[in-house]
């Protein structure tokens, strides 16, 4: 299984999504064909009363395994339904890839 599908599913199982868009942006970062920085979207409800840390905690727990076999970078974008409508359904793009390991 990819690890984008392996992103996708672990998230799918654990929560209440009604939007979830996991992107790999390796190829942004000199991976082309890698599986190392992706950026995920995900709306859910559950997400409501929940500050922007304690969520991002929740799906960094989540996508530890992920984090520990071989993902280098998330981009986290979380919403509640409301927030994301008020975003007009798009998240922020990803900034350019500034060489770091270069």
């Amino acid at each position: 299984m990819s690890m984008q599908k392996s992103i996708e599913t672990r998230l799918q199982e654990s929560l209440p999504l009604t939007t979830l868009i996991v992107e790999n942006e390796s190829h942004n970062h000199g991976g082309s064909g890698t599986e190392t920085h992706y950026k995920v979207t995900a709306v859910s409800e559950a997400f409501a009363g929940v500050g922007a840390v304690k969520r991002h905690q929740q799906v960094y727990g989540l996508l530890s395994d992920a984090l520990a076999n071989g993902v280098h970078a998330l981009a986290l974008h979380i919403y509640t339904p409301e927030e994301w409508q008020k975003k007009h359904a798009q998240a922020p793009q990803s900034p350019d890839c500034m060489g770091g390991s270069q």
